[in-house]
C-alpha cells in the first residue's frame, strides 16, 4: 500500500477509535446512521417574530409558545405533557422523568435521557452519575441541589440507554423548550456530548467545546463533561475541567441582570 494511503487509513482508524471511546464514555450503547443522527441535531424551526411592546420585533426567545401560553409554568408544561404516548419510548418506561429542582433556578442542567434508576424513581440524575453531579453542585459550587433545576432532553428512558432517535427527540423537544421558558435560567449547562450536540444543533466533540460559551435560544450555554464520563475517566485534569466549567457557569449566573 502507498505510504500516504497507509497514513491516511491510520488517521481515519484513530479518529474512529476516538469517536467510539467517546461514545462509550458517554454511555451510548448504539450509534444511529449518520443521516438519522444529523436529522436529530437539526435546529428547530424558528417561530415567527411578533411585534414587541415598543413596536420592535421580538425574537424566537420572547415569542410565547402556543402550547403553554404567554407565561409558561412547569406545572403547565407537565400538564400538557400528560401521560405522554407521542413516541415509542412510552412503551418501555416505568414512568415519565420530567425534572427536579427550583422552578426559578438560575442554573439549569440538561442531560440526554433518564437511565435505569431515574426510570424507577421518576427523578433525573439519581444513579451513580447523579450522585456525582449532586456532589459537583453542592460540594463544588456550594449550592444546594434543590436550588438548581435538572432535566433531560427526552423524558422517558431509551432502551439500553441508547441515544434517542430523531422522532423521539422531536416529540420531547417542545417540552424541554417549555421547561426552559418557564424557568428562564440565567445559564444552561449541557451535560455531555449528546445534549451539547442537540442544543448546539450540530455534531461536536465535547472535549473541544467544553469550557467555551455558546447560546441556545438566547440563553448562555456552557457545555461540560457528563458525570458518567468522569466516573469512567477519572483524572485530576478531567475533574479540574468540570470544576472550571461549573464555576464559570455559576459566576456568569450571578453576574446576569435580575
Amino acid at each position: 500500500m502507498d505510504r500516504s494511503l497507509a497514513r491516511e487509513a491510520a488517521t481515519l482508524l484513530a479518529s474512529a477509535r476516538a469517536t467510539l471511546e467517546e461514545c462509550a464514555e458517554e454511555g451510548v450503547e448504539a450509534i444511529e446512521p449518520r443521516a438519522a443522527a444529523t436529522a436529530a441535531l437539526a435546529p428547530e424551526p424558528q417561530r415567527p417574530a411578533s411585534p414587541g411592546a415598543d413596536g420592535g420585533i421580538q425574537g424566537d426567545l420572547l415569542v410565547p409558545d402556543a402550547l403553554f401560553g404567554a407565561e409558561p409554568t412547569l406545572d403547565g408544561v407537565r400538564e400538557v405533557l400528560g401521560d405522554c404516548t407521542r413516541c415509542p419510548l412510552c412503551e418501555g418506561r416505568s414512568q415519565i422523568v420530567f425534572g427536579d429542582g427550583n422552578p426559578r433556578a438560575d442554573l439549569l442542567f440538561v442531560g440526554e435521557g433518564p437511565g435505569e434508576q431515574e426510570d424507577r424513581r421518576g427523578i433525573p440524575f439519581v444513579g451513580r452519575a447523579g450522585e456525582l453531579l449532586t456532589q459537583m453542585i453542592e460540594r463544588g459550587l456550594g449550592v444546594p441541589r434543590r436550588d438548581v433545576y435538572i432535566c433531560n432532553i427526552v423524558k422517558c428512558r431509551p432502551p439500553g440507554n441508547r441515544t434517542p432517535l430523531p422522532p423521539e427527540v422531536a416529540a420531547c423537544r417542545p417540552f424541554l423548550d417549555g421547561q426552559i421558558d418557564a424557568i428562564r435560567p440565567k445559564v444552561i449547562v449541557a451535560l455531555g456530548r449528546p445534549a451539547t450536540n442537540l442544543l448546539l444543533g450540530r455534531e461536536v466533540s465535547i472535549t473541544r467545546v467544553r469550557g467555551s460559551w455558546h447560546e441556545y435560544r438566547g440563553y448562555p450555554l456552557m457545555p461540560t463533561f457528563h458525570p458518567a464520563f468522569i466516573l469512567r475517566q477519572y483524572t485530576e485534569e478531567n475533574r479540574r475541567h468540570v470544576w472550571e466549567d461549573l464555576k464559570a457557569a455559576l459566576e456568569r449566573s450571578r453576574q446576569a441582570p435580575l
